[in-house]
């Protein structure tokens, strides 16, 4: 079964010293195809961004290399000044070739020359959440971030960053930046039919820690599950909106940050944060995960 179910406490979780809606927004598509250059429809683009603030979302996710430098300023023309209560998370740690390429940029001096451009193009003082990208384009790598993590904390003691996160990482990579400053938020690719951050998740709710998940829907190559298409249609919801409303009820520390640079597309979305799953419908989306699909 499945109804919907207005805003309650569950709804909110803590990210750093703020709390916000579980229900976010992720500013990538606000970019062009390949998440490179202008979007086809910068107009829609900002009416996106105004309509998501106005429906309550009030954490949204970018950074300076979607674009590069495209969706933070879209941002801060749409939402500057911005309403007190929006929480804005940026990351670092890569760049965009000419030729639209992703290149890992783990140099300290490069990180903080990032931090510095997004404070310009979102107009701001202070970054509220700073996430550090490690590994390649394709996943994590299992480095020391040490030294990274380092150059941020500095950056952070100089009041240019709030707080700090972490993302495309591993267990162990959590907890060597756990060692030496506090982490507010895990970024990692998760989803319905990736599961294999089910651990990690557990472990950072226990101790208060989000877990955002990148590619909620599967990012460049969408979600592929008959099952999900089923049973989708058997409560009269989109398959995307389901494999959200999972997400939802996966863990209370998971925040979501679904894309779109379509206001119908942010409707559906912001939908799925109403829909309630009970046991059996949340039972035979678990199996998903870990049988073919």
């Amino acid at each position: 079964m499945l109804e919907e179910k207005a805003m309650n406490p569950t709804t909110t979780y803590p990210l750093g010293s703020f709390t916000v809606n579980r229900m976010g927004y992720g500013a990538m598509q606000l970019a062009g195809p390949g998440v490179f250059g202008p979007p086809r429809d910068p107009a829609e683009c900002i009416a996106v961004l105004r309509e998501a603030v106005a429906s309550g979302v009030n954490h949204i996710d970018t950074s300076d290399f979607y674009g590069p430098e495209i969706t933070n300023r879209l941002i801060r023309e749409a939402l500057a000044p911005y309403p007190d209560g929006l929480v804005l998370v940026t990351k670092v740690g890569a760049r965009r070739g000419p030729d639209a390429s992703w290149i890992m940029t783990p140099e300290p001096a490069a990180l903080v020359e990032q931090v510095h451009g997004n404070l310009r193009n979102l107009g701001l003082d202070t970054l509220d959440v700073v996430n550090l990208r490690i590994g390649h384009a394709f996943g994590p790598d299992e480095t020391s971030l040490a030294e990274r993590f380092g150059a941020l904390r500095d950056l952070q003691a100089q009041g240019l960053i709030r707080h700090i996160g972490l993302s495309n990482v591993t267990a162990a990579q959590v907890a060597e930046a756990r060692a030496i400053g506090e982490v507010v938020c895990v970024q990692n690719a998760y989803n319905i039919v990736n599961r294999t951050d089910d651990a990690l998740i557990d472990a950072l709710a226990a101790d208060g820690i989000a877990f955002v998940p990148f590619f909620p829907l599967g990012g460049f190559s969408p979600l592929q599950s008959a099952t999900l298409d089923a049973l989708a249609a058997r409560l009269g919801v989109s398959a995307m909106q389901l494999a959200l409303a999972w997400l939802l009820h996966r863990a209370p520390n998971v925040l979501l940050i679904p894309g779109t640079s379509s206001r119908a597309h942010l409707r559906q979305n912001l939908t799925a944060a109403q829909l309630m799953l009970d046991d059996a419908t949340l039972a035979e989306l678990d199996a998903i995960g870990r049988a073919p699909a």
